[in-house]
């Protein structure tokens, strides 16, 4: 009974977290699919500090788990039904985000700052993807881009 209510409470835990917006909802390790937890123990016993959010690229519907081994942070996207995706890159935006993204997020943000920067490479064939947290106007934006400069997705965080 008791491990009815405590799986019971994680999925009310996961369902509130994310009901508010899929890419700004941040989960516990309790809140992610039992089948992708299973994944990232079987890879990576020592993980710590284990956040997901859930995201799309390419196409895909997916969970950005970030999560720490050591002292080196890891982030990797896992399908919904638990299979590994991709695996993400912390980046230098100023030095390795293509012009066309830069230019046109000066076109959408009058004033910017990429406060973090994130490399996503399609898994099946060519192309990527930037997730960016940037802030303007004293407000925080998650944006997604593509390599061309396309702006997929943009959500104000709360």
């Amino acid at each position: 009974m008791r491990k009815y209510l405590l799986n019971l409470s994680f999925f009310a835990l996961a369902a509130s977290a994310f009901a508010a917006g899929p890419s700004v909802a941040i989960a516990a390790e309790e809140a992610l699919p039992e089948q992708i937890m299973a994944q990232i123990q079987k890879k990576h016993p020592n993980a710590a500090d284990i956040k997901a959010e859930q995201k799309t690229h390419f196409g895909q519907a997916v969970y950005e788990v970030h999560f720490k081994e050591g002292e080196n942070e890891q982030i990797e996207l896992y399908r919904k039904d638990g299979h590994f995706y991709v695996s993400g890159e912390k980046i230098e935006a100023s030095s390795l985000i293509p012009d066309p993204v830069n230019d046109n997020l000066k076109s959408t943000f009058s004033k910017y700052e990429i406060k973090e920067a994130i490399l996503i490479v399609n898994p099946n064939g060519p192309g990527e993807e930037y997730d960016l947290s940037i802030v303007s106007d004293n407000r925080t934006w998650n944006v997604t881009v593509d390599n061309k400069g396309n702006i997929i997705k943009k959500e104000r965080e709360e």
